[in-house]
Order: C-alpha cells, then structure tokens, then sequence
C-alpha cells in the first residue's frame, strides 16, 4: 500500500516506524527539514520537504498515486485543508488528526465526509476514553471489549497472591467450554505467545480474552481486587484532563491540579463540579496537603513523561490503590511500570489503532495497539471460502507468533482452542506480532 504522511512530529514519526514494519509503502512530507532527517535515519521511508497544504507539494510525495493519505501536522487547519486536497488529487482514502470535539459531532463529520475525508480522528479523546474505561476496570492495566462485548480483553501483572503462579498457561485438558484463556505474557521486555511448555511466573504482564460475563473472576485471579472509585485527583489541566474531569465530575470527587495559575482560573470556570487546584504536583508536602492519600486513583496527564512518571510513583507510595500516568516517551514506558505505575497511556499509540485498520484488506472490526507489549490484538469478520474455514484452529498452520483467543458465532461466544472450527462471518479475536499481521489476514480474508 501507498501511504503519505503529512506531518514528521511524534505522531507521524510512530505512524511511519509502525506501518513501515508492514511492508507499505511510505512517504512522509513536512516543512521542517531537521524532521524529515529525523523520521529518514529511523526508518525506511521517502521524505518531501514542504508545505502540504500546496498542491505541488503533495503531488511531489506522490498523493496522485496514494491508498492513504494521513495528515498529522501540529495545525489541525493545516490536516483538514491537506486531507481534502488529497482527496480531490487522487488519494483513495484521507484521514485527519483534529484537536476539537465538535468537529466529530455527527452533523460535523457528515460535512468532512461530503468533503472527502474519510475519518477524523482526536488523540487526547481517544485517550481520555481509554483512561475512563480502564477507571471502570481498575484491577487491571488494559481492558477493551470486541463483538459487541461478548468478549473481552483483559491485562494485569500477576501478584505474590496470585493462584495462577507456577501453573501451565496452557492446560492439557482445554476446551470450547472454557470462560477465558492466556493469549500472551509479558516477562521483563520479551513477548511470549504461550506454548504447553510455559508456565505463569510472578511479575508476569498477562493478556486473557475471556468470556464477558467471566472478566471479574478472571481479573481475580491477578491477585489483586477492584477498588471503587468515589476519589480521584487529577494532575494537569491538559486536553486529556478537563476531558476526564468532565466526564467523570457528576459521578465521583474529582480534584485537578494544575502549576499554572492562569490555566486554573479558566479550568474552574468550565469544570463547576471539579476542585481546581492551583499547585506543582511534583511538590510532595504540597500533595500530602492535597489528600492525595486519600485519593481511590490518581492520573497524571500534564505534557511531560517524566512529571506524570515521578508524580505517579508519588501517589503509589502515599497508598492510591489505581495509578494511571500518561507517557509520550514510549523509550520511558518499560520504565514506569518496571517502577510502580499501574497503567500507562500513550497518545500514539491508542492513536495508531484507530489508524491501523485502515491499511488493512481484510474486514477488520477493530484494532488494539498494546502498551505494554509489541504484540497486537485485532478483531477480524470471516469472509466465505476463506483458508480460516477449511480447517481446526490446530491445522491452520498460523504463524508461530500468533494465537486465536475466541470466537463469536451469533449469540454463541467459543474460547478457541485446537479443534475449534471458524465459520464465514464469524468474528475472531487474534493476537499477533506485528510481523505477523499481514499473514495472518490472509487467513480470513
């Protein structure tokens, strides 16, 4: 596939090592040569210096010719009047980053599409949904839910108190019977796709697909216990903030503090049902002041990793049982949960899944990038005559880095397991290395 990227920042910069790794084709352009050398010496991708809100910019990067056209520039102007050249240049299909809420209103996005641009696309929304949804599942670190919630994914690190440890991650005796399975474990920095072989260990990152009535008992079987949210401070009056404290100030006591006092004024005037305070989080006898021992969660979403990563560690050690950072830097992720912090979020990356689908042949419902693993989970529809429906689940002949979690036939959800058997239209939840995605779409394609 030929895709354009519009923008060399952080976004486009992960969009282009993350699609390159598939075997696309990739152009990135931006005004900023310094960039463009940047994204040139990390990956393998063509760069055209210039402004691509200029048709002869974009027909420089090859957008005549383009499947995809993505705009990620920092002006979120700059995408939409660069996603609807591109569309009107040639490009099949043409995706915008924006940075406000009303553009993504229904009657909004029927004019963008009316304009040519098939999606759109609002980072710090998507990751303020994803730290609600985790508030809502607090024992565990990732949680999404596929075929209409049928299934579920789940994620948590395994404690002393585990029962789990030291069992076989794949029992001898399994069947289509079972309420939940391992698709894969994070031990240190490595990924394992479990084999017979493998047993649970202490400290272990662990993703389960489960029936979705089961996800409470198997989130039981960390270790630790959900807490109830009624407390929850905030830190940092960022987009992604005020979008949680919104949500969430009718339901629980949200406090939100903020270094900058002007930002704290305004933040008070929008947000009536919050406790705007006017504080530097990184200051402990500030914090303590602040109750934030008191607190059931505490998330950290200023624009800094390494504040939201040293504020975090703060709240842990003061006995917040949920602790939830925003970390940009993904160099910095393995390090913020090798020391403590619950769950981390990343903009590109819960970003990069919404994208992904979109370079994909095969009917993908949905599309999961994970943060604490290289390891992605997709949700696929069967087409008919399909290589998935002409044999077991064993005799597939999958790649070694991939596993089937679970099928939904109708009404009927199936842990998959060896002799299970995919039907047309049935929707399956893979997990799979990136190497392996494309390989393994072929399959239910």
């Amino acid at each position: 596939m030929k895709i354009v990227i519009a923008g060399a920042g952080d976004m486009g910069t992960h969009l282009a090592k993350m699609l390159s790794g598939n075997g696309h084709d990739i152009t990135v352009a931006d005004v900023d040569p310094k960039a463009l050398a940047e994204v040139g010496s990390l990956v393998d991708v063509e760069t055209t210096e210039g402004d691509t809100t200029q048709f002869s910019v974009l027909r420089k990067a090859g957008v005549r010719k383009c499947d995809l056209f993505i705009a990620v520039r920092s002006v979120e102007n700059d995408n939409i009047l660069s996603a609807v050249m591109a569309k009107q240049l040639g490009a099949r299909k043409a995706i915008a980053r924006v940075d406000s809420n009303e553009y993504l209103e229904p009657n909004s996005k029927e004019i963008f599409i009316d304009m040519g641009i098939d999606y759109l696309f609002y980072p710090e929304q998507i990751a303020a949904r994803e730290v609600i949804n985790l508030l809502g599942h607090t024992s565990t670190t990732e949680y999404m839910d596929f075929a209409a919630g049928k299934l579920s994914l789940v994620a948590f690190k395994l404690d002393l108190t585990s029962p789990l440890l030291g069992r076989k991650i794949i029992e001898d005796n399994m069947d289509e019977d079972l309420e939940y399975r391992a698709v894969a474990i994070v031990r240190g920095s490595r990924t394992i796709i479990p084999t017979r072989e493998d047993r649970y260990e202490e400290e272990d990152m662990v993703y389960i697909i489960a029936r979705h009535h089961a996800t409470q008992s198997v989130v039981e079987l960390s270790g630790s216990s959900q807490v109830d949210i009624k407390n929850m401070m905030i830190l940092g009056g960022s987009r992604i903030g005020v979008r949680i404290a919104n949500e969430l100030q009718n339901k629980i006591n949200v406090k939100l503090v903020d270094y900058n006092a002007d930002k704290a004024y305004r933040l008070a005037e929008m947000l009536d049902k919050t406790l705007i305070i006017n504080e530097d989080g990184r200051d402990t006898e500030a914090m303590l002041e602040e109750d934030i021992s008191g607190m059931d969660a505490f998330v950290a979403v200023t624009g800094r990793s390494e504040t939201n990563i040293l504020a975090a560690m703060l709240a842990k050690r003061m006995g917040v049982k949920k602790v939830i950072a925003e970390v940009e830097n993904i160099n910095y992720i393995s390090l913020a949960e090798s020391i403590g912090v619950d769950t981390i979020i990343n903009k590109k990356l819960v970003t990069a899944s919404n994208i992904f689908r979109f370079t994909m042949t095969t009917d993908v419902q949905a599309i999961k990038c994970l943060t604490g693993s290289q390891a992605e989970v997709l949700e696929f529809i069967v087409k008919p005559n399909s290589p998935a429906t002409k044999h077991t689940v064993a005799e597939l002949g999958l790649p070694e880095d991939t596993m089937i979690g679970g099928v939904v036939r109708g009404d009927r959800v199936f842990i998959a397991v060896g002799s299970t058997q995919i039907n047309a239209f049935d929707r399956v939840v893979v997990f799979a290395m990136p190497d392996s995605i494309m390989r393994v779409a072929e399959f239910f394609n």
